[in-house]
């Protein structure tokens, strides 16, 4: 993938996850970063378990960023304590 498409499968997955988690976003330069770190995060466990990683710019792609940047966005949260 281009790094404008992992640009923007990480804007939509890091926005996805923050709404899934927080119920609001971390802001648009962080949904990006957690989206990107989260895919790769996410194709990594998904691979360590068997399963098929990030397989290009499509929708099993865009549900294992998701997966990835909310147990990264978990973690974030777990370090760095729960505010606002």
């Amino acid at each position: 993938m281009s790094i404008l498409a992992w640009i923007v499968l990480g804007l939509i997955a890091g926005f996805i996850a923050s709404k899934l988690y927080s119920g609001s976003g971390q802001g648009f330069l962080m949904d990006i970063v957690l989206g990107i770190v989260g895919a790769v995060l996410g194709g990594y466990l998904f691979t360590a378990i068997g399963a098929t990683g990030i397989t290009g710019f499509n929708l099993y792609s865009m549900f294992v960023a998701v997966i990835g940047a909310v147990v990264l966005l978990a973690i974030y949260h777990a370090v760095m304590g729960r505010s606002g």
